[in-house]
């Protein structure tokens, strides 16, 4: 079973480079330019493995992999970076990074690299569940934007899909609004904060038959997701 590996690079031949050499290794690949595309690219996909340039513009690497952590606590991460320095090294772990790889590299210890980091990832157990989230009693399919139940059955919009999906990977945590605009939009600002809320209303009817499920706001960081743990 193919890998899928999100790679943001913002020097485009490079990137060209290393996602072609991923590639013929038979891992799936998408190629981001910038951490803000990145990070939304992150949230419309399933990846068993991400590979991020550090210095990049709009988000750098660094942030990208605190705002994932977020998210998701196990996918390893791999910095590339151009900085040698004993403290940009540590600086890379503690952003959440699991290996650390300067530029310049070559081919077959990037290759060795990531084979080492996805020995750590179960991907058939991964490929299996991670489009298919249990709600109290609800059944979400996030890959078809499917929501249902015995009496009740709601195709779901894109983007109510993308911001469900969020919400139950936070399930019973704080999700910081700002990662919901940034992850889905692409940006955070009035116009699509008010866009959010219209959106977050239609789910809280959608999921509004069983009494256990509530997307509760957070003042001033954002909402709660809460549902039984199963």
């Amino acid at each position: 079973m193919k890998a899928n590996i999100l790679l943001v690079e913002d020097d485009m031949n490079l990137g060209f480079v290393v996602a072609d050499q991923l590639r013929s290794n038979e891992y799936n690949v998408t190629l981001a330019t910038d951490g803000a595309e990145g990070f939304k690219r992150f949230n419309d996909g399933n990846y068993h493995l991400c590979i991020f340039d550090v210095m990049m513009p709009k988000k750098d690497g660094f942030s990208l992999a605190q705002d994932i952590r977020k998210i998701d606590k196990d996918i390893p991460i791999l910095f590339l970076t151009a900085k040698s320095d004993t403290q940009d090294k540590v600086k890379g772990f503690e952003s959440g990074g699991d290996d650390y790889l300067t530029k310049p590299f070559s081919t077959e210890e990037l290759m060795v690299r990531v084979k080492a980091l996805l020995k750590r990832v179960n991907i058939v157990q991964e490929e299996e569940n991670a489009s298919t989230y249990k709600i109290g009693q609800y059944t979400f399919d996030s890959e078809n934007y499917e929501l249902k139940s015995t009496d009740f059955q709601k195709k779901l919009t894109k983007k109510e899909a993308e911001i469900l999906s969020m919400l139950c990977k936070y399930k019973n945590q704080v999700l910081p609004r700002e990662l919901v605009l940034n992850g889905v939009w692409g940006q955070d600002d009035y116009f699509v904060g008010r866009s959010l809320d219209v959106f977050i209303t239609k789910l809280r009817k959608y999921l509004s038959g069983d009494d256990r499920v509530a997307i509760t706001n957070v003042h001033g960081i954002g909402f709660k997701f809460i549902c039984p743990e199963e």
